[in-house]
């Protein structure tokens, strides 16, 4: 047996935090310093059995704000990883972040605060383009992608666990301020569950080395206007680490990592 290694990213120090408390379950994390002045805290989630390779370690790291910072800090720890000779078989964009509103039908559920969410679909919402017609995504200019899918198996396995809702989670570079464009992205995604920050960026840099990604998200607040008063970030990393407390047994019962691969 081996080990199961997965890299979970975060954007600042208070989600690692809460994350890695969720899978360690009172166990004690080390610290591992990355070029660049990052720092993983490992956390070896699963006991091991008679062969001590054997289990599930969850290396977490706050890589910071915005898909460019995440990209960057995920990029950099899959890269030691690899010249190290251990590469991950997983990696996961977790944190919390903004909830929308239900819509007006059963495809549209919403995500009230304190709901969590398990990302079947992570998309780049703002990379694109304006026009005097609306915005127009990359791809219709011919260039990238701006969806990656997680594996459908591992997103209903830990959905379950959970008992978080999947949708879709927008990655933004700014964040929505208003009801107006709140209002704009549900009309583009009407799927939408979830606005932050990284997921996409995470993803990017796990496709780049062929790796399957999550995304896990708790919801603080409501997309809209900046409400500071209605905000809920110690229940929502509350969330987030209840959430991340049943990574270990989900990966565990998974299987092979090489079946996590997403057709």
């Amino acid at each position: 047996m081996t080990v199961t290694r997965v890299l979970v990213v975060t954007a600042v120090a208070a989600e690692r935090d809460a994350v890695t408390a969720g899978a360690a379950g009172g166990r004690g994390a080390e610290t591992v310093t990355l070029p660049g002045g990052y720092a993983l805290h490992r956390v070896r989630a699963a006991a091991p059995p008679a062969d001590e390779r054997a289990g599930v370690v969850l290396d977490v790291l706050a890589a910071g704000v915005g898909p460019a910072a995440a990209a960057a800090g995920t990029a950099t720890a899959l890269t030691v990883a690899i010249c190290g000779g251990a590469g991950y078989d997983l990696v996961i964009s977790a944190g919390i972040g903004g909830g929308f509103g239900p819509g007006p039908g059963p495809d549209r559920p919403g995500a009230a605060v304190g709901a969590t969410v398990v990302a079947d679909r992570i998309v780049a919402a703002d990379l694109g383009a304006e026009t005097p017609d609306g915005f127009v995504p990359v791809t219709e200019l011919g260039f990238g992608t701006v969806v990656h899918t997680p594996p459908p198996d591992l997103v209903r396995a830990l959905a379950a666990a959970t008992g978080a809702v999947c949708g879709t989670v927008l990655t933004a570079s700014t964040v929505t301020g208003s009801a107006e464009h709140a209002a704009r992205l549900a009309a583009r995604h009407p799927r939408a569950l979830v606005e932050a920050m990284e997921g996409f960026g995470v993803a990017e840099a796990a496709a780049a080395q062929g790796l399957p990604v999550l995304e896990i998200r708790t919801v603080s607040n409501a997309v809209g206007p900046r409400d500071r008063a209605a905000w809920r970030i110690g229940d929502a990393l509350g969330a987030l680490s209840a959430a991340c407390a049943a990574l270990p047994r989900v990966l565990t019962a998974a299987g092979a990592p090489t079946s996590w691969r997403t057709p």
